[in-house]
């Protein structure tokens, strides 16, 4: 751990400036509060050793300052016997525990274990609840053509390495779900699984996300906050889209890369972390080297081991096994030996082209079990692009609920109709979310509603 050691005692800041490197931490000395504060505003520690009795200012004004400045930094007081109940008080102030001089090295060991014990299951928890959140379990690849066989292989002999990993394929082929199989597969997996989108975080702030930041380091720093890995710090980071990363951020996870070090934004002093890396982009890396939007130095060493992902349609014999899959998150409760999708289904399925790739496959599972009351699911339960012919074919990809009436594509379109089917559309395209749509549409929340609601109605009464 990174420690900070405070008393006016010469011969301890002495011994514990050699002691503590020896059981491993990194230290820095002060003689007195006044210098602690000082530290501590200029760089985050993980613990904190504090003599209660110290010129300038005492060890709980310090212990304060200490939690105002990082809230995680854990405090230990040193007290002599005389001042127990002084002690004490501290631990109110939020000191972790405290221990009488003369104190044994092998007690201090002791409680610093404690401190990285507790820190370490913070991460996981934090971790952990991530997880959760996001309801995502243990890595699930499904495919038996011979491109995913190929992915299985090569993720079961990276996964026990620390290697680097790139992982290449288009968008929505599933590049999250490897780098989950690789860090299942991993001596890391008890520890955190980190994923950030490099994409999808605006340039002034991903410096913060990663690497963390300092209360007051730029405006809007309210408080300190640990990156993302520290978060991850004995597990993987996922970078997604590593290609949309700025090319001012590209030289700092170099650094990293090569060093095992970060260094929070507004920091002094550099931290270590164990982190195993793994990237993935869509796009072609060698090609922005050769426009200088992407460091060559970068591209080597984040390319270590490669791993490509077929898209969907180069391995249309696995659709069956996905759709299948895809359409029992939904039905949970349909048997396994009961056919979901029929055989013209089926053949409608593999016909597509699959720009989308799996991402788009989800999409129209769920659309398609939206429609159908029960299994199997026919063409005719498939978005209109998919070539339905059906009468009652509904105008649209993206339909009410389950038992909800329909609009009918029978002869010419009228207005409303029309309407109803820019209104679908800009549902499947955004997914089901009612917002976004009506944000597209260019009509408040409460219109769509009612517009979706007219529909339901005229059909109830038709």
């Amino acid at each position: 751990m990174k420690i900070l050691f405070a008393d006016d005692e010469k011969s301890l800041q002495k011994l514990m400036s050699l002691e503590l490197p020896r059981l491993g931490h990194e230290v820095t000395v002060c003689p007195d509060g006044l210098t602690a504060v000082a530290a501590l505003e200029r760089n985050t520690y993980d613990c904190i050793l504090v003599d209660l009795d110290m010129p300038g200012l005492n060890g709980i004004q310090v212990i304060g300052k200490a939690k105002e400045l990082s809230p995680e930094t854990e405090a230990i007081v040193l007290t002599g016997k005389s001042s127990t109940e002084s002690a004490i008080s501290a631990l109110r102030f939020g000191a972790f525990d405290y221990l009488t001089k003369p104190c044994r090295l092998v007690e201090l060991q002791a409680l610093l274990d404690r401190v990285a014990d507790k820190r370490e299951l913070t991460r996981k928890y934090r971790a952990v609840k991530s997880r959760l959140e996001k309801l995502e379990g243990k890595s699930n690849l499904i495919g038996d053509s011979p491109s995913m066989q190929q992915v299985g292989r090569l993720i079961a002999k990276v996964a026990p390495s620390n290697s680097t990993v790139l992982i290449r394929g288009e968008t929505g082929t599933g590049k999250e779900l490897v780098a989950r199989a690789l860090h299942d597969q991993s001596h890391r997996v008890e520890m955190p699984f980190v994923a950030v989108n490099c994409g999808a975080l605006p340039e002034n702030l991903i410096e913060s996300e990663l690497f963390g930041h300092r209360k007051g380091s730029f405006t809007g720093a309210e408080d300190t906050r640990i990156g993302l890995f520290e978060v991850a710090n004995g597990g993987t980071l996922f970078l997604d889209e590593i290609g949309e990363l700025p090319k001012s951020l590209q030289a700092k996870l170099l650094r990293v890369l090569e060093t095992g070090e970060i260094r929070r934004v507004g920091d002094n002093d550099s931290m270590k972390v164990d982190v195993r890396i793994v990237c993935a982009t869509h796009r072609d890396v060698e090609q922005m080297v050769a426009e200088g939007d992407f460091r060559e130095d970068l591209m080597f060493r984040i390319n270590t081991f490669e791993i490509h992902l077929p898209p969907l349609r180069e391995r249309t014999e696995d659709i069956p096994l996905l759709a299948e899959h895809l359409c029992r998150r939904f039905w949970p409760n349909v048997p396994m030996t009961q056919t979901v999708f029929s055989s013209d289904a089926i053949r409608a399925l593999k016909s597509h082209d699959w720009p989308g790739n799996v991402r788009e496959l989800a999409n129209v599972v769920e659309h398609a079990t939206i429609l159908c009351e029960e299994p199997p699911i026919e063409p005719d339960h498939l978005p209109r692009r998919f070539g339905r012919t059906g009468g009652d074919a509904m105008i649209g990809s993206s339909g009410p609920a389950p038992g909800k009436p329909v609009l009918k594509a029978i002869g010419p379109l009228s207005l409303r109709e029309l309407e109803m089917q820019a209104i679908y559309e800009a549902l499947e395209r955004h997914e089901g979310n009612k917002p976004q749509a009506a944000e597209e549409l260019g009509v408040s929340l409460k219109t769509l509603y009612n517009k979706l609601n007219q529909a339901s109605t005229m059909e109830k009464s038709a």
